[in-house]
């Protein structure tokens, strides 16, 4: 997860800030010491942290602060609000023209995720209500064109080509009659990346530029690189004057430099984050959220829109009618728990709420997404009758169970034991009768 080694170093400096009942001008300077040393081991770049300390030590080691009745909280506080202003305070929004079509030219190394990002983007703007093309501009990268012909299909949105023989150039300018003679409002022109920057390459994005007059240019790169993501990010910035950062990779980056840091070298906004390899992984970038679950806050907000996007109202309904009939069966509880997996990794949403979204605290709960996989198979390894009545499943049933679903039949026991559990406790809560105690999903306790 983003940020997790950062975000388990800086909750325990706090903790230990939370911990004193008064603090001291030494105590403040330990813990941002401890705070610069998390991270310089985030990879985040050593003038952005040395300027983001100070301005932090400026503001703690004042008078409001020391004579606080919760000081930790007050220094953990500014710290929150100069991360914020650290990734850029708020939200950037991308510019939609006023004259469609709106143009946005996608641009960055090969490797970074640049054509599957110019997908997905082209799938939250068709969510939006947009109708977008998708522009087919790397004429050098073998089966570039396909790749991306590929995402439209699954799409549904179209895609404009020219060959792999056309020029970059003449492929840019024919999109924006194709755009307009297709009722199409917003072009996502996906451009060639190289291996490494070079003068060639930044002329021909230069020459796109010229002839298409971008609304918006967006920079790809992959945040696993760290400081060279932002390296990468200054020399685009200075040859094209982007206008903000996708950064790629953020599940597996555990560490955040190139987030942190981006936004202060460059004075470009990151506006989106790739999440993960789905069309849907991709996230707008949020600041103010961002900086709350780095420091073990949450991020309710996010948590609120994953769960409009991913869970269907009128299934929901239905569910709540089963519920209040007690007919809730292990066909309804694998269809909710697709629907919550949608959001995304269980350790992520965890994170999000506020309080259990503590390293420590994820490292206890042990939340693993495999165990997930483990109850899909064993309920798929049943039969219609039986996921709509367990009773029926006897030792030989159980035993198949378990061979077909590649578990044993603990496993079976243990998923049939939990969700009779899970039923009494619905039963209970819909005649009102809810008694002190709990139980525990499935394989997680």
């Amino acid at each position: 997860m983003i940020f997790s080694n950062l975000a388990e170093k800086l909750q325990d400096t706090f903790d230990k800030l939370r911990g004193k009942g008064k603090l001291n001008e030494k105590d403040v300077k330990a813990a941002l010491k401890e705070v610069k040393m998390a991270l310089l081991e985030a990879d985040v770049n050593y003038k952005v942290v040395k300027k983001f300390i100070n301005k932090i030590e400026e503001r703690a080691v004042g008078k409001e602060v020391m004579e606080s009745l919760t000081p930790g909280q007050h220094v953990i506080k500014i710290v929150n609000e100069e991360m914020q202003e650290l990734m850029g305070g708020s939200k950037e929004e991308i510019a939609i023209s006023s004259e469609p079509p709106t143009i946005i030219m996608m641009a960055g190394l090969q490797g970074s995720g640049k054509t599957t990002s110019a997908g997905k983007l082209a799938r939250k703007f068709a969510k939006d209500g947009k109708k977008p093309l998708l522009v087919a501009g790397d004429v050098y990268r073998p089966a570039a064109i396909r790749q991306l012909q590929v995402l439209g299909e699954r799409l549904e949105i179209p895609v404009f080509s020219m060959g792999d023989d056309s020029d970059p150039v003449d492929i840019a300018r024919g999109s924006i009659n194709y755009a307009a003679s297709h009722n199409c409002d917003l072009i996502i022109l996906d451009t060639a990346g190289r291996l490494h920057i070079d003068q060639e390459m930044m002329a021909e994005l230069e020459e796109v530029k010229a002839a298409v007059e971008p609304d918006e240019i967006l920079l790809v790169v992959d945040a696993m690189t760290g400081q060279d993501a932002v390296n990468v990010a200054k020399n685009f910035d200075q040859r094209l004057d982007i206008n903000g950062v996708i950064l790629t990779k953020m599940d597996g980056d555990a560490r955040g430099g190139a987030a942190l840091s981006i936004k202060a070298i460059t004075g470009k906004p990151i506006k989106f984050a790739g999440t993960g390899e789905k069309l849907a992984d991709l996230e707008e970038f949020h600041p103010d959220r961002m900086a709350s679950r780095i420091l073990g806050m949450g991020d309710v907000l996010s948590l609120i829109e994953k769960a409009e996007k991913s869970i269907d109202k009128e299934k929901a309904a239905a569910l709540e009618e089963k519920l209040r009939k007690n007919e809730f069966t292990l066909e309804d509880f694998m269809e909710q728990m697709d629907q919550v997996r949608n959001m995304g990794p269980m350790d992520e949403l965890l994170g999000m709420i506020p309080g259990i979204g503590e390293a420590k605290q994820l490292k206890n709960l042990q939340v693993d997404d495999k165990q997930l996989d483990h109850i899909e198979a064993i309920i798929s390894s049943m039969t219609p009758g039986e996921r709509r009545d367990p009773e029926v499943i006897n030792g030989s049933r159980r035993k198949r169970i378990a061979l077909g679903s590649g578990t044993s039949i603990q496993d079976v026991n243990r998923l049939l034991k939990q969700f009779k559990q899970t039923k009494k406790m619905m039963k209970q809560l819909n005649s009102g009768k809810m008694k002190k105690g709990g139980f525990k999903l499935p394989f997680f306790g």
